[in-house]
């Protein structure tokens, strides 16, 4: 029986561990925390239940067919349900829209609040339908590092259609053509922070991920988000999967050219396949140390970090949904502090995450527990702990005025997570969420392939490698990696 072995049990790890169990591999998954999920965890305080990371779920497809191939049934491990809404839009001037996920109920609040064309979103919808369908086989479910992958029919077709793609103008050029509406555009803006990057730099063929959510549909997992990693542990466990909690990796060993093991606490532990869960930067800096970073890994930018303040709140507040946006007024400045300046604006997009408006056990009664995420420059040695006060401050007050409440005093408990503990808890190089960027139009074909050039039997999936960060992401950086391995 052939042996693997998982680096980091983040989403993308446990599901490498599930397709190579159904393969028939002895499987160990080797974890330097002493839980399960990476950024996909959670955290208890003061009888307030918060998933910790992420916070969208989207493509459910992708978490069904690991069920599927494994031959279980996915009601036996995890229950799931659509939601009728994606956000509730809170603007300065007191607009307050929100984004049904049923694209005609979506277009009949716009027509109503901002006297938008109903066909104008639609027909961007549309195009976005058209983008997914054309470069979903070709950029997300293949490596698009071998060769052999680029004499597909679904290749040739795409680059016929190459015009569609939106390549040459950025996200937000695109949608000031096409959308017009200020309001409306930042909306669509904001999906570039889907992946860490920038509206006004990142190509406009970002304009897919629309379709996700009016198209596909965005849904909850009845236990929270951390109900996917634990759902998915106990499916590999039942697979046969090994987990090792509170075991670091110290390197991984090869002869040869050719994987022989891995090494933890010293000790040799030998098989013939290792797949890296673990941020790409540090499986060369830390566990590859004679190996040489690629170049581009070196050049590239990082994408945005994240301040996050887990809030307890001894209120309900009717008018929040699950997911709720505050925006800044000042869009175009915010994300030059972000990637020009590395630093926060003083008046940042806040976005709030309350699971309790879906779980009611995740927040005492007449309590919400809200997730409060400011995006943030990576970590380059900037004065964090004044950054988060500053921060801190700016978002309560932004809060308090956007919602006429006092939220300061309302907050019962409190953690905070940040571009350092980012980076310490699981080991996301400079606490970038995503790996790097997608602002270059190339950054797709720029992120490190899901295997080793260099040394056979050397894997990788997660967020920092191909296809990049999310969930659904994650888990196809899984599905591909995995499918290279006999």
């Amino acid at each position: 029986m052939k042996k693997s072995i998982i680096i980091g049990a983040g989403i993308a790890g446990i599901a490498a561990s599930i397709r190579l169990a159904v393969k028939g591999h002895e499987v160990a998954i080797y974890e330097a925390n002493t839980y399960a999920g990476g950024k996909l965890s959670e955290i208890h305080q003061a009888g307030f239940r918060f998933d910790a990371g992420p916070s969208l779920f989207t493509m459910p497809n992708f978490v069904e067919e690991l069920f599927q191939i494994s031959n279980k049934k996915i009601a036996d491990y995890f229950e799931y349900h659509k939601l009728d809404r994606d956000c509730h839009y809170f603007y300065e001037d007191g607009t307050m829209l929100i984004s049904y996920t049923d694209s005609e109920q979506f277009t009949r609040e716009l027509e109503t609040k901002l006297a938008i064309n109903p066909q104008v979103v639609l027909d961007y919808l549309k195009q976005s339908e058209k983008i997914y369908n054309l470069t979903s086989k070709v950029f997300l479910e293949q490596s698009l590092h071998k060769v052999s992958n680029y004499f597909s029919k679904e290749i040739v077709k795409c680059i016929v259609n190459i015009h569609q793609l939106k390549l040459s103008t950025t996200l937000h050029k695109l949608n000031e053509r096409k959308l017009k509406h200020p309001k409306l555009v930042q909306i669509f803006d904001r999906y570039a922070t889907y992946n860490g990057s920038d509206p006004y730099r990142v190509s406009g063929i970002m304009s897919v991920i629309p379709h996700l959510e009016q198209g596909v549909g965005t849904f909850f997992p009845k236990k929270g988000m951390y109900g996917i990693t634990k759902a998915l542990q106990k499916l590999a466990e039942d697979l046969g999967v090994k987990f090792y909690f509170n075991q670091k990796v110290n390197e991984i060993l090869y002869e040869n050219q050719k994987i022989t093991g891995i090494k933890v606490n010293n000790e040799k532990i030998s098989c013939d396949y290792v797949v890296s869960n673990m941020d790409i930067v540090p499986t060369y800096k830390l566990l590859l140390k004679q190996e040489k970073l690629p170049y581009q890994l070196e050049k590239q930018e990082r994408s945005t970090s994240a301040i996050i303040f887990y809030w307890g709140i001894n209120r309900k507040f009717e008018e929040l949904g699950l997911h709720n946006i505050f925006f800044s007024e000042d869009y175009p400045t915010e994300f030059q502090y972000l990637f020009q300046k590395k630093e926060v604006y003083d008046d940042p997009t806040v976005y709030v995450f309350i699971s309790s408006k879906e779980c009611t056990t995740d927040a005492p009664e007449g309590c919400e527990n809200w997730f409060v995420m400011i995006n943030t420059p990576s970590n380059f040695g900037q004065d964090w702990d004044e950054i988060i006060q500053r921060t801190r401050k700016n978002a309560l007050e932004k809060l308090s005025r956007m919602l006429k409440t006092d939220i300061s005093s309302l907050i019962l408990s409190e953690s905070i997570l940040e571009p350092r503990t980012i980076e310490s808890k699981t080991s996301s190089h400079l606490g970038s969420l995503y790996g790097t960027s997608s602002n270059h139009w190339l950054a797709a074909f720029l992120r490190h392939p899901n295997f080793s050039p260099k040394i056979k039997g050397l894997y990788f999936c997660g967020g920092s490698v191909h296809p990049g960060g999310g969930i659904p992401l994650c888990l196809l950086s899984a599905k591909i990696a995995t499918e290279l391995i006999s």
